[in-house]
C-alpha cells in the first residue's frame, strides 16, 4: 500500500475518527505523527496510515458566525451612555490558541491581557498576575485529556492537566474568594468539570468530557464582559454560543461585569 507523503506542518484528518477534526502535524518521531487541533484544544498522535492530508482550513464557520453576532451588536445605537466592559486576564498553555483568543477579544472591543504559561506552572504565577492586573474575569486553559483506559472519570489522576487547572483555580480563589468579584473560567478538552467547579471556577469544561473549541472560554468571557452588572447572565443561551453547548462547557449563574455611565 502506498501512502501520500505527510510532513511536519501539513494539515491532516484521521480516518478512524471519520475525518471530523483538522490537525496540524507538529512533530514526526519513530513513525509516530504528533498532531495538534487547529480549532479544538486537542493533542493526538497517529500512524501515517490513518491520516488524510487536507488543505489549510479557512477561518472556521463557528468563529465567523460569532464574529457576525459581535459585529451586529456593535451597530446598536447606545445613545448618550458610555460603557466599560469587564477586563480579562487570559492564561493559556498554548501560544497559538492564546493568539487566536486575543484577536477575538480585540475584535469584540474587550480589553484583555494574555499570558502563555505551562499548565504545571500556572498555580505559581496566577496570584502575582491577579495582583498586577486586577482583572474582572480570569481564564485558565490550555490542553487537557481524559484517559479512558485509566478508568474512573471522577479521578483527577486520569486526566492530562485537570490537576494543574484545579491548583491554579484554588490559587486564584486564595487571592479573591468572591465568585462575583472575580469570574473564573477554567479547563480545556475533556477536563473534569465537576472538580473544577468545586475548586472555585464559575464556568468550566467539560460536562460530557468532549473536546472544546479554542474560542469557547473566550466566548463566555466576552459575553460576561459585555453584559451590564445589574443584569443576570442567561446561562443557557450563553452556553449555546459555544461550539458544543452544555456538553462542552457549564457553570453557575451570575451577573455581567460591564459598567454603564452617563453622559458619554
Amino acid at each position: 500500500m502506498i501512502f501520500l507523503e505527510i510532513n511536519k506542518g501539513d494539515f491532516v484528518t484521521r480516518k478512524s475518527y471519520n475525518n471530523d477534526t483538522v490537525f496540524k502535524v507538529i512533530n514526526i518521531e519513530d513513525g509516530v505523527y504528533y498532531l495538534k487541533g487547529v480549532e479544538v484544544r486537542l493533542y493526538a498522535d497517529s500512524s501515517l496510515g490513518d491520516l488524510v492530508k487536507c488543505d489549510k482550513p479557512r477561518e472556521d464557520e463557528f468563529a465567523e458566525s460569532f464574529k457576525n453576532e459581535s459585529r451586529q451588536s456593535k451597530n446598536i445605537d447606545k445613545d448618550d451612555y458610555f460603557y466599560l466592559p469587564g477586563k480579562i486576564l487570559h492564561i493559556d498553555g498554548d501560544s497559538e490558541y492564546l493568539d487566536k483568543c486575543l484577536k477575538f477579544y480585540k475584535y469584540s472591543g474587550v480589553f484583555a491581557i494574555g499570558k502563555k504559561i505551562k499548565e504545571e506552572d500556572m498555580y505559581e504565577q496566577v496570584g502575582l498576575l491577579l495582583k498586577e492586573y486586577k482583572p474582572d474575569i480570569l481564564i485558565i486553559t490550555g490542553h487537557d485529556a481524559y484517559f479512558k483506559k485509566k478508568g474512573d472519570m471522577a479521578s483527577n489522576d486520569n486526566y492530562k492537566n485537570t490537576k494543574n487547572f484545579i491548583k491554579a483555580v484554588k490559587a486564584a480563589r486564595n487571592y479573591e474568594k468572591s465568585h462575583e468579584k472575580l469570574v473564573i473560567i477554567a479547563g480545556a478538552c475533556q477536563s473534569n468539570y465537576e472538580e473544577l467547579i468545586k475548586a472555585g471556577a464559575n464556568y468550566a469544561s467539560s460536562p460530557k468530557r468532549v473536546n472544546i473549541h479554542a474560542l469557547d472560554p473566550a466566548i463566555i468571557a466576552v459575553t460576561i464582559a459585555l453584559t451590564e452588572r445589574n443584569k443576570e447572565i442567561d446561562i443557557k443561551s450563553t452556553l449555546e454560543k459555544t461550539k458544543y453547548g452544555k456538553d462542552g462547557m457549564g457553570g453557575i449563574m451570575g451577573n455581567g461585569l460591564m459598567y454603564v455611565g452617563y453622559p458619554r
